[in-house]
C-alpha cells in the first residue's frame, strides 16, 4: 500500500491510498480500465462514517485476482486529510477527479460504503465521462427525498444523531459530545461479520476519531443536507447491495435509488445487516469488472 499526500487546487490536502499501478498489490493500470495487466480496472473507495480511507482489507485478495487497483483518501476532516467544514456530498467527486488526476488515472470505477454511497453516486453524477460503474453498499437516499420515510427503521440512537444534525453544528457538537456506542444498531449477523473478516473496522474507526468527532460531524451534516448532485443523473451502471434488517441505514434508502438511477440494479440480502452485507463485496466487484469492460 502507497500512502501520499496530495494537494487539490485549492490548497488543502487529502491523504491517498493506492495499492499500486503495477498489479504488485491488486493491479491497476494508469488508463483505469479493464482487461490484461497493462489496463487493470481502477476502483475508487469511498469510506463510510467514521472511518478513515484505506481500502477495505478484505476485498483485497479478491481484487487481486481479478486485477482490481484500488485507490482512496481521507475524507476531508478524517485522518491525514485537512478539515473542509461545510462540505457537501457533491465535493467528494471534486476530490476524487483532483486525486485522479494526480495519478494519471483516465477512467475508474467507484465503490462506496455506508456513508460512501452517497459520495460514490456523486461521483457517477458529476464525473459521467470517468465513471464506468458504481457500487453502493448500505448506502443513504438524500435527505428528504420524495416517498421516503428517511429515519423508519433506523436504530434510535442512530436516528437521534441525524436528527441532532439536521438542527445544524451547534446542536450536532452537543449531541457528539455526549454519544456513546450503541450494540443494538448491529444485527447478529453484523457483529458475527465484525467478528471475523470485517473485524477490519477496527483498523479505520480507531484513527477516525482519535482527533475528536469533527470528520463525523462534518458527514453527518452533509447527510441531511441538499447533495448537490442528482443520483438520477448517473448514467453509469449501479449495484445497490442493501441487507434487509439493516439497522443503521434500513433498506428503503437502496430501493430509493433503485427506482431512480437509469442503470440501477437492486440486489437485497434479505437476512443481512449494515456490515454482514458486505459478504456479497467479492461478487460485486466481479459485476465492477464485467460492467467496466
Amino acid at each position: 500500500m502507497i500512502e501520499t499526500d496530495l494537494e487539490p487546487a485549492d490548497g488543502r490536502r487529502l491523504h491517498v491510498y493506492d495499492t499500486g499501478a503495477d498489479g504488485s498489490a491488486g493491479g491497476g493500470g494508469a488508463d483505469g480500465g479493464p482487461g490484461g495487466r497493462s489496463s487493470r480496472l481502477t476502483v475508487f473507495w469511498l469510506h463510510g462514517t467514521p472511518n478513515v480511507g484505506a481500502p477495505p482489507g478484505p476485498l483485497l485478495a479478491p481484487s487481486a485476482r481479478l486485477g482490481i487497483r484500488w485507490v482512496s483518501y481521507d475524507r476531508p476532516g478524517y485522518g491525514g486529510s485537512t478539515p473542509r467544514p461545510g462540505r457537501d456530498i457533491a465535493s467528494a467527486a471534486a476530490d476524487v477527479g483532483a486525486v485522479a488526476d494526480a495519478l494519471g488515472i483516465a477512467r475508474f470505477a467507484v465503490m462506496g460504503h455506508s456513508g460512501g454511497g452517497p459520495h460514490a453516486l456523486a461521483c457517477g453524477a458529476l464525473l459521467p465521462e470517468r465513471v464506468l460503474a458504481v457500487v453502493v453498499a448500505a448506502g443513504l437516499a438524500p435527505f428528504g427525498a420524495a416517498g421516503l420515510d428517511w429515519f423508519a427503521g433506523m436504530t434510535a440512537s442512530g436516528a437521534a444523531g441525524l436528527r441532532a444534525a439536521a438542527e445544524g453544528r451547534t446542536a450536532k457538537e452537543a449531541y457528539e459530545a455526549d454519544a456513546a456506542y450503541d450494540p443494538e444498531m448491529f444485527t447478529p449477523a453484523d457483529h458475527a461479520a465484525l467478528a471475523g473478516e470485517w473485524s477490519w473496522f477496527g483498523e479505520v474507526v480507531g484513527p477516525a476519531v482519535k482527533d475528536g468527532p469533527g470528520g463525523l460531524i462534518d458527514d453527518d451534516l452533509a447527510y441531511v443536507a441538499p447533495w448537490g448532485c442528482d443520483p438520477a443523473r448517473v448514467v453509469a451502471p449501479v449495484l445497490l447491495l442493501h441487507g434487509g434488517e439493516d439497522r443503521i441505514v434500513p433498506s428503503a434508502h437502496g430501493r430509493w435509488p433503485a427506482g431512480r438511477c437509469p442503470g440501477a440494479e437492486l440486489r437485497l440480502a434479505p437476512a443481512d445487516g449494515h456490515i454482514s452485507v458486505l459478504g456479497a463485496g467479492p461478487a460485486a466487484l466481479e459485476w465492477l469488472v464485467e460492467r467496466a469492460a
